[in-house]
């Protein structure tokens, strides 16, 4: 059994995918970013008139991609407790690793039930982001 999901709680793909993909109890998140669903605007994002980012805020970001990572969960009728794996992606490894690190300890306060987690430092996102999330979770039928 496979079926996608589209999450009409998070914000829309910034390309042509779904949110998710259920194979059997397997459901796989596309990545999810930080974009406000009802805005797409990046909570705590400060912006230059051009477009480019001035001052982001590691922490607005960081529970906002955790908020758009449960909308998608929901909606595919999967709870947080069903993670199994999460990879993170931050464009400032130095910089925030620390802030995310400490956000995700108040999300998972018990090692011994969180998710497996890799944390990838890169270049950039396609979008104005600092972090973005890809996950895997579990449906215990």
């Amino acid at each position: 059994m496979t079926s996608t999901i589209h999450a009409d709680s998070a914000p829309k793909p910034v390309g042509n995918y779904p949110h998710a993909r259920r194979v059997g109890n397997l459901l796989f998140l596309s990545g999810i970013g930080p974009r406000n669903p009802e805005s797409n605007e990046v909570p705590g994002n400060e912006l230059y008139a051009d477009g480019r980012v001035r001052r982001y805020d590691m922490a607005a970001q960081t529970h906002a991609v955790f908020a758009n990572v449960r909308a998608v969960l929901e909606a595919s009728g999967a709870r947080w407790d069903d993670l199994v794996d999460v990879t993170v992606f931050l464009t400032d490894m130095l910089a925030d690793f620390r802030t995310y690190n400490a956000i995700w300890a108040e999300y998972f306060p018990d090692a011994a039930t969180a998710p497996c987690r890799t944390t990838v430092g890169i270049t950039a996102l396609p979008t104005a982001i600092a972090i973005e999330l890809k996950c895997t979770a579990v449906f215990e039928d």
